[in-house]
């Protein structure tokens, strides 16, 4: 007579999760260990390339997934792995636009994890400030977002200071609105202007009798929220966590598409690998068709623009710098031909970077 399978008991099964977190634990030590001597393996290379080599490499493992789990699943865990060993060799810090658990802050652990050292800043401009000072390796500035177009405040620092793009954060917007009462409590929503403008249809919907107040970050409303009666705060889930706030409703905004795309800077930009694109400043002449000149060299050279803004120049209304973004790397043949012939045309020109292309995280 067959013998019936010995059915798995629940020790059993504790003591088989126990010697796999104790393996886990193991392989995490020799990988820090391998990450440090290849560090010292390689000493002229610059963190920019350490950093954009990790990013390639971990976008190469997740396409070839072939497990249960799902790439955006395993991602920040990976991501956290990378941040360990990176952190063994050499602990980063990182200026952002604070406060602690804005979405500037949550861009920020998305692109260097837990491992980092991360300094909130009250400016944009201070973030630039950090870079140019050396008291940062790293600062992650917003540069657009899908809803309210561009963030003026970084480009005016672009075309002040000579900070370099070495890589970009684009990151689901998800506001939730956060409060210690209940909805029909809520008397006043605190949050920053374009956070209550990205959920002004939610908020007349369903909470139309609440007064929107503005406040300088998110963050901060949250803070507030959890401290005054009937005030309620549009905020992410991790500020709603910190203060111990209830998630009355979540994803509130009205674009379900709300991105924002944080630039990440230093004194070098990244390294090719393939998947980039360049961003370069320029301003031409104020005379007819001097901007369709200076745009016919990208056709010419079959440049694909992935964004283009104008922007006043400083104490000349009727002139304007212009801020493009295109496909490549800024070594590609086709691009320093287009660099070399816009030097030609335009009175200024100046290259802000060359970076890795990134999907949005949520």
């Amino acid at each position: 007579m067959a013998k019936t399978p010995r059915k798995t008991s629940t020790t059993d099964l504790q003591k088989s999760l126990a010697k796999m977190d104790q393996q886990i634990l193991e392989l995490l030590a020799k990988r820090v260990d391998a990450c440090q001597k290849l560090v010292q393996a390689e000493p002229g290379k610059t963190i920019e390339q350490q950093l954009s080599s990790e990013e390639t490499e971990l976008q190469k493992l997740l396409k070839s997934n072939k497990t249960s789990l799902t790439s955006e699943a395993v991602s920040p865990v990976l991501q956290e792995v990378l941040s360990l060993c990176r952190s063994a060799s050499r602990r980063l810090r990182i200026a952002y636009l604070g406060p602690q658990y804005s979405y500037s802050h949550q861009a920020a652990v998305e692109k260097f994890g837990a491992n980092a050292d991360y300094c909130p800043v009250a400016t944009i401009a201070t973030v630039f400030e950090e870079i140019l000072r050396n008291q940062a390796d790293f600062g992650l500035v917003p540069v657009e977002n899908s809803n309210d177009g561009r963030v003026t405040d970084t480009l005016d620092m672009f075309a002040r200071h000579p900070a370099k793009i070495c890589g970009e954060v684009k990151l689901h917007i998800h506001h939730q609105l956060l409060a210690k009462c209940n909805r029909e409590e809520i008397k006043e929503v605190f949050s920053k202007p374009q956070a209550l403008s990205q959920c002004r249809n939610w908020l007349a919907k369903h909470l139309p009798a609440a007064r929107p107040i503005e406040m300088t970050s998110t963050a901060a409303a949250a803070q507030l929220a959890a401290q005054k009666e009937g005030a309620a705060a549009i905020a992410s889930r991790a500020a709603g966590i910190n203060y111990n706030l209830e998630t009355i409703a979540s994803n509130i905004e009205d674009n379900p598409n709300n991105i924002t795309r944080f630039a990440v800077i230093s004194h070098e930009m990244g390294p090719k690998t393939g998947n980039d694109k360049t961003a370069l400043l320029f301003q031409t002449e104020h005379k007819p068709g001097a901007l369709a000149d200076a745009m016919n060299i990208f056709k010419k050279n079959r440049l694909n623009l992935t964004w283009i803004e104008s922007f006043p120049v400083a104490n000349s209304p009727q002139e304007y710098l212009f801020f493009v973004e295109m496909e490549g790397h800024c070594s590609e043949l086709k691009i320093r031909r287009t660099i070399s012939s816009l030097e030609k045309k335009a009175l200024r020109l100046e290259l802000l970077g060359s970076y890795q292309k990134t999907e949005p995280v949520s």
